[in-house]
């Protein structure tokens, strides 16, 4: 089932993102019928039930004599409406996370089926075979029923269970966090930058370096430089960092998001398995017209909640690396000195002789 969630949703999404159903010849030149009038067929019935209920309880013709069967029900029949509009709004709502561009497509499919039938997509009308209906239960709950050629079985939503999942802050269908949203808010506030490098609106300016107090510096106090050869026997110095000392600055915040993100075990799955499972690089995210799933990688929603304790700290080790290898690396790579005779372009070999004779001297050799 899990490789078929892959395969449908990334069918159905590029389908639905595809302008190519504009130059069928078949399906512009035939009528699609989109009226599945829900509302409609549901509430026709309730017309004459409602009258001769209203009937039975005005002439005292009711099954007792408190006539409590009858108000009941057409109590019922008289917050049905709000109550189906409330449901159809919820139901939207839920549905309409298949449309974001950063949705898992281990997902259950079926859901992406049921938001392109209840938002009219091409391919997905009455004339294609599909169904959508609103049932009004005598127990005062309700029920919508999606039917079609992609649903090998109906698919059936209840307005209660919709509503006891949404009181308990749980999706029907899995939100992917704005990872990338999350990671610069996060480099922010890790404390590794200078002040004036914090904008008003919390992003790190353009110029944004990480402080000194990071920056690997030899006994002297002058810069512990790392040497890197450009070509042509010249060479740079650049800085360097001193990783532990960032990583027990960065690990209390990182540790604090992660912590964050597990309060929905839901939104962990969708973020382990659209960004983080396969470590790609942000450039390699923006890059791809899909993003990547995690293949095998992947966590499922049915087999995997909740979480086990291995799959937290697994998940932790590797959100940790994509802030690291993405978001933090860059400002640590290729850094130029800040002093500016050091920033200057020099011969390698000339280099090289120049700390053979510092070390002697320094080792009285």
């Amino acid at each position: 089932m899990e490789d078929k969630n892959i395969t449908n949703n990334l069918i159905i999404k590029q389908f639905n993102e595809s302008n190519a159903v504009a130059y069928n010849k078949d399906f512009i030149s035939q009528s699609s019928d989109y009226e599945f009038k829900m509302l409609d067929n549901a509430y026709q019935p309730t017309i004459k039930e409602y009258a001769n209920l209203t009937m039975a309880i005005n002439n005292n013709q009711c099954s007792d004599p408190s006539c409590y069967y009858e108000k009941n029900a057409l109590r019922q029949l008289e917050e049905a409406p709000a109550a189906s509009i409330e449901f159809i709004e919820n139901l939207i709502g839920e549905l309409s996370v298949t449309d974001d561009s950063n949705f898992d497509v281990n997902n259950d499919y079926r859901y992406m089926v049921a938001n392109s039938i209840m938002n009219a997509k091409p391919g997905f009308s009455k004339s294609d075979g599909y169904a959508l209906d609103l049932y009004l239960n005598q127990d005062g709950s309700q029920t919508v029923v999606f039917q079609g050629p992609m649903l090998p079985e109906p698919l059936v939503i209840n307005n209660t269970a919709l509503s006891a999942l949404l009181e308990s802050e749980t999706s029907l269908v899995a939100v992917t966090p704005d990872v990338n949203k999350s990671m610069l808010a996060l480099l922010t506030s890790i404390n590794i930058f200078n002040a004036k490098d914090i904008l008003e609106d919390g992003s790190l300016s353009p110029t944004a370096r990480i402080s000194e107090e990071f920056v690997m510096k030899n006994p002297d106090g002058s810069y512990d430089y790392e040497i890197v050869d450009i070509g042509n026997g010249k060479g740079r110095n650049m800085l360097k960092f001193d990783m532990d000392k960032i990583e027990r600055k960065a690990d209390p915040f990182i540790n604090a998001e992660v912590s964050g993100l597990l309060s929905s075990e839901q939104e962990t799955v969708a973020a382990w398995n659209v960004y983080i499972a396969q470590g790609t690089s942000v450039n390699e995210d923006d890059q791809m017209v899909q993003d990547a799933n995690a293949g095998s990688k992947a966590w499922s929603y049915s087999k995997d909640l909740p979480l086990s304790q291995d799959k937290k700290v697994l998940f932790e080790s590797k959100y940790k690396d994509y802030f690291m290898n993405n978001y933090l690396k860059p400002f640590m790579t290729n850094q130029f000195p800040t002093v500016k005779e050091d920033a200057a372009v020099f011969d390698l070999a000339e280099a090289r002789n120049a700390a053979v004779e510092k070390f002697e001297k320094d080792n009285n050799i």
